[in-house]
């Protein structure tokens, strides 16, 4: 069974978070600079919310509020759905689908360890996909 210690494994181990004291516009800024769509919010190593380019449309943009006077405890999704590094990759997959999550926080012991997004299991089915039908071809050709 593939779990995501085999995605969390090619992946850079850095994982980006803000406090919730920070202002939206200065968690943009960090993404932009970082070319990634959410952050984590993190107070004295343990896991506070998330935020995510999502937050910011419905939750700044949409509700006329300036991003530069908005802290990130006010805009932040509370109490994300985690996951650990042994949970299933279809399982993150069918978590994702279904609860319309773009990424999942990757928890061990109470710690953050990483993060999975959307496009780190669409790369790695894809990557699997593409290795399965180069054995198979492989063996149909010897």
């Amino acid at each position: 069974m593939k779990t995501v210690k085999h995605i969390l494994k090619n992946k850079p181990a850095v994982v980006y978070s803000v406090t919730q004291d920070i202002s939206v516009f200065d968690a943009l800024q960090i993404m932009m600079e970082k070319n990634i769509s959410a952050l984590l919010v993190i107070e004295h190593d343990r896991l506070m919310g998330i935020f995510t380019e999502r937050d910011y449309a419905r939750k700044i943009i949409l509700k006329g509020k300036s991003s530069k006077d908005t802290l990130m405890h006010e805009v932040m999704t509370t109490e994300p759905h985690t996951i650990t590094q042994d949970e299933a990759i279809d399982q993150c997959m069918q978590l994702m689908t279904n609860r319309h999550f773009r990424h999942l926080p990757v928890m061990e012991n109470g710690t953050v360890i990483g993060m999975l997004s959307i496009g780190d299991l669409v790369k790695y089915i894809i990557e699997d996909q593409q290795q399965t039908i180069s054995q198979l071809e492989s063996y149909i050709n010897s």
